[in-house]
């Protein structure tokens, strides 16, 4: 792995942000450019460490050191060969992704971990600037047509990788433009809409079709697509909100996280809104509730909205900066982190319930009733005598999570088999209606991109089995095989 003590020469080191009082004046990317040299010195970091435990922090497998070699080399051509061996849009995840492979480096054990990453980012790009990135049809059809539901990450690695296979591939998405979450719930600051599209452009050219602007259960059944395919993928999300069910939630000035992420974005695409003024935060006191990355997306987009105040709730302890004997390493780190969004702008609060809405004259949100928490334990709490308040909220944005997939129009007519959380329960990612099956958040829950991806790359490989008795489509658990013998 390029110099053994690779990493006792270097540190960590990433690409700086834009300044933040410059930055929320726009929606573009936050990050500056980083020297190539730089980056081939972060990959060096990466150690002979004998068991790379970064193959299993990454839900899609990526051979991180291998690619980490390849780069501190020189060596893009071959580095992009092999991350583009287990993931279909590095673009995408060195972009967006929490990186669960730096949590579970071995270096991270007492020094900082390995930029995977940005070093991921780096060979995306790489390969685009150099050529590499290209249109392969494949080269011979099976006459075999597949349908898939949703054109998120899960539909489109799902889609790249059946038509690869040699299937006819439609996607179909209710929104007017492809890309799903990606489009629509993650701001441009973190993912610019130009990555997507020139993705797609890519996808179009190798024969995969879309049909946008089309809601299955209302503009086409999913009868209709079962009849007509020979296989159909459900790559639909888990899009239903969680409700924050305390009195006063109806009232205007309230809305999800997504529906605001949404609108946003669309904004900043130069499509046209209506009804829009609800749902700006420009000089308004906004409370996000609601700790996760949909949060901090909220707060972001504030901050480019220039509220007047922001502040994130949520109602467990503040995490601690280290881990504890409870969170040992390689596990998910549940250490205090701060966002970019954060470092523009934000009062975050820990350990307090919401309580209530209060409505002003009008029927529109002025305040939010909280009470502080003492926490017994992870799972048991008392409410602190003499600490309820009333915090000053225009608007609230309400970002506890999602339910499960929208899939009340078809669900009842086919009978599908569902978890108690009303994700789709699954048999080698098939559903109990033959022919039909699933992926991504639709079956796991709310989740990671990576793990949308990971998802539709096995569906994939399931669905081609399914039509054609075998496969030749990689996987996951067979490329662990191979390692491990």
């Amino acid at each position: 792995m390029g110099k053994i003590d690779g990493f006792q020469l270097y540190t960590r080191e990433l690409p700086q942000a834009r300044d933040p009082k410059e930055r929320i004046n726009d929606s573009n990317e936050i990050y500056t450019s980083f020297p190539e040299e730089k980056t081939r010195q972060q990959a060096n970091r990466c150690m002979d460490c004998g068991v790379p435990f970064c193959h299993s922090g990454c839900p899609l497998g990526n051979q991180i050191p291998d690619f980490n070699d390849a780069v501190y080399e020189g060596e893009w051509e071959r580095a992009a060969q092999i991350l583009y061996s287990t993931n279909n849009f590095p673009e995408f995840t060195g972009r967006i992704c929490p990186a669960p492979c730096e949590s579970s480096c071995v270096l991270s054990i007492n020094k900082p971990a390995v930029a995977i990453e940005h070093i991921e980012k780096s060979i995306a790009e790489k390969s685009f600037e150099l050529g590499l990135v290209k249109p392969q049809a494949p080269l011979r059809r099976t006459g075999k047509k597949v349908a898939i539901v949703g054109s998120g990450p899960a539909g489109l690695a799902a889609a790249a990788q059946l038509n690869q296979a040699g299937h006819e591939v439609h996607v179909y998405d209710k929104d007017d433009k492809a890309g799903g979450l990606l489009r629509y719930g993650i701001p441009d600051f973190k993912l610019e809409k130009w990555v997507i599209d020139r993705r797609l452009d890519i996808l179009k050219e190798e024969g995969i079709r879309f049909h946008l602007g089309i809601e299955i259960g209302k503009e086409v059944t999913l009868k209709k697509l079962h009849r007509k395919y020979d296989a159909v993928l459900m790559a639909i999300g888990s899009s239903k909100p969680r409700v924050l069910d305390i009195p006063g939630n109806h009232l205007k000035g309230i809305h999800f996280a997504m529906d605001y992420l949404t609108l946003h974005n669309r904004r900043v695409a130069g499509e046209s809104i209506a009804s829009e003024e609800d749902l700006l935060a420009t000089d308004k006191h906004v409370l996000v509730i609601g700790g996760g990355d949909t949060g901090s997306d909220c707060v972001g987009t504030a901050n480019r909205q220039f509220a007047r105040s922001i502040s994130q709730l949520q109602y467990r302890t503040m995490p601690s900066s280290a881990r504890t004997p409870q969170n040992p390493w390689p596990e998910w780190p549940m250490t205090y982190t701060s966002s970019s969004s954060h470092e523009e702008g934000c009062e975050r609060s820990w350990g307090w319930l919401t309580k209530e809405f209060i409505a002003d004259e009008n029927g529109h949100v002025k305040g939010l009733k909280v009470v502080e928490l003492e926490w017994k334990n992870s799972y048991e709490y008392t409410e602190k005598p003499e600490s309820e308040k009333i915090l000053p909220c225009d608007l609230a944005l309400i970002a506890i999570g999602y339910e499960r997939p929208l899939h009340d129009a078809f669900k009842a007519s086919f009978g599908f088999d569902t978890d108690n959380r009303g994700n789709f329960t699954l048999q080698n990612w098939q559903t109990n209606v033959p022919g039909i099956f699933a992926a991504g958040d639709a079956y796991r829950g709310q989740s990671l991109v990576v793990w949308a991806i990971s998802d539709g790359r096995e569906a994939a490989r399931a669905i081609d089995t399914y039509l054609m008795g075998t496969s030749d489509l990689p996987s996951k658990e067979v490329s662990k095989l191979v390692l491990e013998g």
